[in-house]
């Protein structure tokens, strides 16, 4: 039987004198005394109020009708309820209850249905049970209106509860019970045993269940059972097309949702808005610029949609493409907080500091309040800047300005600050200051600043304190083996390999990816797998050689300083970012931009590979890895050297 756990709990079926329930809400004041027309007269006098949604008239009327002791029909009643709702007149609407079930009057099963929802549309949940345990008939629409309203105010276990009393009465469960109720299944165990009820039942080919399925799979991380059921439905329309791609976007697995988009087209749905956000956050997720150049011409047609323009903005901020998203965000006719905060934070990542905290400024001017993240975008663009001032300012007036208290990220971006500065004892200061336990992200930005002022000790220090926290961390090995190698400590590179070893720990295989002509080339490091890698290859030995001849030489301190010098180099050479530029210089048109995303932070040589090429070609390199975004141009970063 579904939901084992919960059958044992036992149904109390409401008392004969439990079924009269009133609100005690004072009336208008009117005097009964001084109303003369006659019953007919005020029923239609009521009727047309409601159906004119004139509510001040209707409530006078209905007034007049208690004192006359009329009633109208149910329906009249549903439409002064719709009034009440329209107009969010909670009172009114009571009234309107304590009317409907005064003088032990009991309305058909409909109105009292539409009572029950007009409670809960007002969030009166308590008020909502009451009657519902009063209701001397409950049919699916009873029991539908209640589940579903435990399901929206995350009650799963009530509404999985309700769910059991309704079997239990004899009440059948219609599709929309299904896909309401199946938003409560927080565990994989009961939302199997439901699925295989629904199953039972006949409804698992219902467009509605069926959506509701997939999003609920998708949501505790079972996409490929999600999928299954996606595959299982012989017609599908557009809500369920968006249910499976944007379960697909938000989970990350962007590879499939764009495949899934393609299928759709090919089944002749058009994209809506909610299509075109998921796709936009697929886009995203992969800096698919071309592809998401393409669904902004789709977007265009829902010129006016926030949501849309906020997607689309954050799609070019995070493809590094800021002059489109500048446009975005200028056209823009509604902005809002989030708008303005990603187009900060975008400035801020691609290293356009300066410009994000103009535009700060710009949206203070505009009346709209910062919030947590919008913070975080500034404070990142101090730090990225180098003003140490500004940041302080930020930081120690966000509580006073706009009551924010400051959190980890902002604590990280501070941290940062410091430490790029060379401040690093105000670093460590602050990180003791803090009133949380520094985080592994705290610590790496203490040591990304120890590596650059070379100071060894702290950096050991730095290094220790995010093993402890991330022990599977093999970036954080790797430059704690070379501190100790710089520093000629043998006997400490061998222990920290050991337990390398020992933890079965080695260095994530970089992978690099970038597009061409609507397609992604992946590359991986020391790839042989791409169709024209023996000619990349002989590209790439071709342009190092070049560079060489400019000043370029190999940096190795990113690799295990226990290798030969060669050998060293060699474990350079062939990195998946340089794979990716030479590609790029190979397929793309001169003068376009090579946008490249890393699944890792990029290592020194490789940057300084990608400004001299930038420089020697003449070309622009835009590089997103996970810490910020890279523009390459005339032998300079964005980044100014610090990342």
């Amino acid at each position: 039987m579904i939901l084992k756990a919960v059958s044992k709990l036992k149904w109390t079926k409401p008392s004969s004198q439990a079924r009269h329930f009133s609100l005690t809400i004072t009336p208008p004041v009117a005097s009964c005394n001084t109303i003369t027309r006659n019953s007919s007269s005020l029923l239609d006098d009521f009727t047309r109020f409601c159906y004119q949604r004139d509510l001040p008239r209707a409530m006078k009327a209905m007034h007049a009708m208690q004192c006359h002791g009329v009633r109208a029909d149910s329906v009249t009643y549903a439409e002064l309820i719709k009034c009440c709702l329209a107009r969010h007149a909670v009172e009114e609407a009571k009234l309107v209850h304590n009317h409907v079930l005064s003088g032990g009057f009991e309305p058909e099963t409909f109105l009292v249905n539409i009572l029950l929802s007009m409670h809960v549309k007002f969030s009166l949940l308590e008020e909502a049970q009451v009657l519902f345990d009063q209701m001397p008939e409950r049919n699916v629409v009873s029991w539908t209106t209640m589940i579903s309203a435990y399901c929206d105010a995350n009650m799963n276990d009530k509404a999985l509860e309700l769910l059991i009393f309704m079997l239990r009465e004899g009440v059948r469960p219609n599709m929309f019970t299904y896909s309401s109720v199946l938003r409560a299944c927080d565990s994989l165990i009961i939302l199997r045993q439901l699925h295989c009820g629904i199953i039972k039942v006949g409804f698992e080919s219902d467009v509605f269940v069926r959506s509701a399925l997939i999003d609920i799979y998708a949501k505790l991380g079972e996409l490929r059972n999600a999928e299954c059921v996606f595959n299982e439905m012989p017609t599908r329309d557009l809500v369920v097309w968006n249910s499976i791609i944007g379960r697909f976007a938000q989970n990350s697995d962007v590879d499939e949702a764009l495949n899934l988009y393609k299928r759709m087209k090919r089944a002749g749905f058009a994209a809506d808005q909610s299509t075109l956000t998921s796709v936009l956050r697929a886009c995203t997720g992969l800096a698919l610029l071309e592809l998401g150049t393409q669904v902004h011409v789709h977007v265009l047609k829902y010129d006016n949609d926030l949501i849309l323009n906020n997607a689309l903005l954050d799609m070019y901020c995070k493809c590094g493409s800021l002059e489109d998203a500048m446009s975005v965000f200028s056209r823009m006719i509604q902005k809002d907080v989030i708008s303005w905060s990603t187009m900060i934070s975008g400035l801020a990542q691609n290293g356009y500091s300066q410009e994000a905290l103009k535009l700060f400024e710009s949206m203070k001017v505009s009346g709209i309040k910062p919030n947590y993240i919008t913070i975080v975008g500034v404070l990142f663009a101090c730090s990225h800047a180098g003003l140490v001032e500004d940041g302080w300012n930020h930081f120690k007036s966000m509580k006073k300005f706009y009551g924010i208290d400051p959190g980890r990220e902002h604590y990280s971006c501070m941290i940062d600050l410091l430490g790029r500065a060379g401040k690093l004892h105000e670093a460590v200061k602050l990180i003791h200051e803090m009133p949380y336990e520094p985080d592994a992200v705290t610590w790496r930005a203490l040591l990304g600043a120890c590596k650059v002022h070379r100071n060894t000790d702290l950096a050991i220090c730095a290094a220790k304190k995010i093993l402890n926290l991330d022990p599977q961390d093999p970036g954080t090995y790797i430059l704690l083996s070379n501190i100790y190698a710089n520093s000629q400590k043998w006997d400490k590179v061998a222990e920290v390999r050991k337990t390398m070893r020992a933890r079965g720990i080695t260095k994530e295989p970089g992978c690099s990816w970038i597009e061409v002509n609507k397609q992604i080339h992946a590359f991986n490091v020391a790839d042989s797998s791409h169709p024209q890698i023996d000619k990349i290859n002989k590209q790439l030995k071709h342009l190092s050689q070049k560079l060489v001849g400019v000043g370029y030489a190999p940096d190795t301190n990113c690799v295990l300083q226990d290798l030969e010098g060669e050998q060293k180099e060699d474990s350079i050479q062939y990195h998946s970012e340089k794979l990716a530029i030479v590609f790029g210089l190979m397929s793309l048109t001169q003068g376009k931009t090579i946008r490249i995303r890393k699944n890792l932070r990029i290592c020194g040589d490789c940057h300084a590979f990608a400004k001299l090429t930038a420089k020697m070609e003449n070309q622009t390199i835009v590089i997103r890895d996970p810490i910020r975004y890279h523009h390459f141009q005339d032998g300079n970063c964005s980044c100014g050297d610090y990342w």
